[in-house]
């Protein structure tokens, strides 16, 4: 870009005009560090203040201004300015990590003594608003100019109305290694004017902690509550709770969250005493928006808990938009208050996911409807434990599942609005019974019930990839992910998604994500794995699929990727040995079918006879989670010679896909 001097009006102040690249940085949270950890604050801000002072020189730019957090470069040349902001954002990507966003915007500038000045300014610091920590996002003009420059690949975010700009603007996120790049759905969630909430769990202030449970199952039942309006955005249990026990800002919540309140409180209960303290916050600034203590009999819970909820949306109308529900959102499930403290414990156990939990929470589910048999909810939670039982090999899968959609029936028949029962009716469906058509069914009653599910979204994004829609699909795992961003499975599940959309670089990324967040979540290494295998890259196929069968633990478990991939690299000594080895487990778990690891190995073997006997014992079985594995090689692109096979037409056939 050219130089324009303008004339002179002032010769004490001389303007001059540039055409120039505008890259705005700003390092966010850092106003709520410094008020948690002022030395790590201020740690983080030099580092950055160092990385931006290194590289923008370096591509012939230069830093003219500094404002408290953020600093406003400019560069002559655009493409210099996005390598400079990519460069920047990979050395602050490194540990101690600086959360830093950079927006770009070229045009005309006005430069004089006092400072710089121009649209052009304001487009690039909108645009650096919009962008996320860890991402460079440009404008539609820094676009034109880079777009057929090699070694700079971007994202399209999609057209935006910014503020102060006449136009609406296409923005960009550049794609480079180890920059963020948001999804569709998170970019909705940061620009619209949703009314958004996280309940955080309530604390126990009981003398006696074993009332944890209690105090935990209100704050579930006031989001459930919440979760059943229309027009609000509720953060699933997962990510809510995961602040447990933690002193984080709320500031810092909602940034991580993506919601723009926070219900926090605790719980004090003695007897049939119950006091209940409830505390909206505002999390931009971290102001109270409402506070309120209720003192009440044990028997009157349902009560207090439709007074929160209804006074939190209230708040919400005054603070955000109208909320149309004028009904009582929380309606007593149970009479009998022993009932429901039983259910209260069961789910307590229930969400620990261990499985010495599962059965206690049985126990809890089941002496609840002893004491009241019309009770809908502890049935419902029955059938999620019994599946739980049979996808994880605690239990004979047929008997599990039969007992789950037994107890999701008899939920159903006592309330035929139950969203959870008839979304539970849709995981069977689909992972026990392979019943496409009605997981659909189901699944559209539960969202009639209740949009805003995770659960919902994540099962109709498997639906969807087993249709072989894999563009609706990762909507669907985007939606979930909205309402549950803080899940380690979603996030898995969101890659796996681009892996069977062909999109490769994005899947990888977004397993990478997870491992950085968890190593060692085992999940994101075993689908790293099938991405490399599906890649061609046998030998990091072997090396991810090797830590995850360590990360499993179990000489016997987690050896299909790692079977497959041996006998794609030619490794067919190897490959034999685990095949031994499942036979041998077979042997000795008669009640778990190993049908869908073995044809996944003899198809690396490309031994079809072997590899269609053993997907039509999987077929057969119906066995849980076997099901996804059905789907990965039916759409995954590694199986491409599989489906030439006639055999392969028939068993999809049979599969109604």
């Amino acid at each position: 870009m050219n130089k324009i001097q303008s004339y002179q009006q002032d010769d004490s102040n001389p303007q001059v005009r540039q055409l120039a690249a505008i890259l705005f940085a700003d390092m966010t949270g850092y106003t709520a560090m410094m008020q948690e950890d002022e030395h790590k604050a201020k740690t983080l801000r030099n580092r950055q203040k160092l990385a931006l002072e290194n590289f923008i020189p370096s591509y012939n730019g230069k830093i003219i201004q500094y404002f408290g957090d953020g600093t406003l470069s400019l560069f002559d040349s655009a493409i210099d300015a996005v390598k400079a902001a990519v460069e920047i954002q990979q050395e602050l990507q490194k540990d101690p990590k600086v959360q830093l966003r950079i927006g770009i915007h070229a045009g005309e500038v006005v430069l004089d003594n006092d400072g710089i000045y121009g649209d052009c300014v304001n487009l690039a610091s909108r645009i650096e608003s919009l962008a996320v920590p860890g991402s460079v996002f440009i404008s539609d003009k820094v676009y034109d100019e880079v777009r057929n420059h090699k070694d700079i690949r971007t994202v399209s975010m999609g057209k935006f109305a910014l503020k102060n700009v006449n136009r609406q603007v296409d923005v960009y996120a550049i794609a480079s290694e180890n920059l963020v790049i948001p999804t569709a759905v998170q970019m909705d969630a940061k620009t619209g004017s949703e009314k958004t909430i996280a309940v955080l769990p309530f604390v126990n202030m009981s003398n006696d902690p074993e009332n944890e449970y209690f105090s935990d199952g209100i704050s579930e039942e006031i989001l459930n509550a919440l979760t059943r309006v229309d027009g609000i955005r509720v953060t699933s249990r997962t990510s809510s709770f995961s602040f447990k026990g933690k002193q984080d800002d709320v500031r810092q919540i909602g940034m991580k969250l993506g919601v723009s309140a926070v219900l926090e409180g605790s719980v004090r209960k003695s007897g049939k005493r119950v006091r209940i303290t409830a505390q909206l916050i505002n999390t931009a600034d971290g102001y109270h928006i409402w506070s309120e203590v209720f003192d009440s009999n044990l028997e009157d819970i349902f009560e207090i808990q439709d007074e929160i909820s209804l006074k939190i949306l209230n708040r919400l109308k005054e603070n955000f938009a109208p909320v149309t529900n004028h009904d009582p959102i929380i309606k007593p499930a149970t009479g009998n208050i022993d009932a429901y403290n039983l259910y209260l414990k069961g789910l307590y156990h229930w969400n620990k996911s261990k499985p010495e939990e599962i059965r206690i929470a049985i126990q809890d589910f089941n002496s609840a409807i002893q004491l009241d048999p019309q009770f809908a909810d502890p049935y419902c939670a029955l059938s999620y434990c019994y599946s739980y039982m049979g996808s994880a090999g605690l239990m004979e899968p047929t008997e599990a599942f039969a007992r789950a959609k037994d107890h999701t029936l008899k939920a159903i028949s006592i309330d035929s609005n139950h969203a959870n029962a008839h979304l539970s009716l849709a995981a069977i469906s689909f992972f026990h019974h392979w019943d496409f058509e009605g997981t659909a069914l189901s699944l559209q009653k539960a969202m009639e019930l209740n949009l805003n599910s995770a659960f919902i979204n994540q099962i109709h994004g498997w639906l969807l990839i087993a249709k072989g829609e894999f563009t609706k699909a990762i909507e669907k795992m985007e939606q979930a992910l909205l309402l549950d961003p803080l899940s380690l499975p979603l996030l898995t599940n969101l890659a796996d998604a681009y892996s069977f959309a062909g999109r490769f670089d994005d899947a990888l990324r977004q397993y990478d994500k997870v491992i950085e967040l968890d190593p060692t979540f085992r999940r994101a290494f075993e689908g790293k794995g099938m991405l490399y295998l599906a890649m061609g890259d046998y030998e990091k196929a072997i090396h991810f699929s090797e830590l995850y069968h360590q990360l499993v633990g179990n000489p016997q478990k987690g050896l299909s990727t790692l079977g497959h991939a041996y006998a794609m690299a030619g490794y067919t000594d190897k490959t034999m040995a685990i095949i031994e080895t499942l036979n041998e487990r077979q042997k000795k778990e008669p009640g778990i079918p190993l049908h869908m690891d073995l044809a996944f190995i003899y198809a690396g073997l490309k031994d079809y006879d072997n590899a269609f006997y053993h997907l039509n014992k999987t077929y057969e079985s119906r066995v849980g989670i076997a099901c996804l594995g059905m789907i990965f090689c039916v759409r995954y692109p590694m199986m491409n010679e599989l489906r030439t096979d006639q055999r392969f037409k028939r068993l999809t056939e049979k599969m109604d896909l």
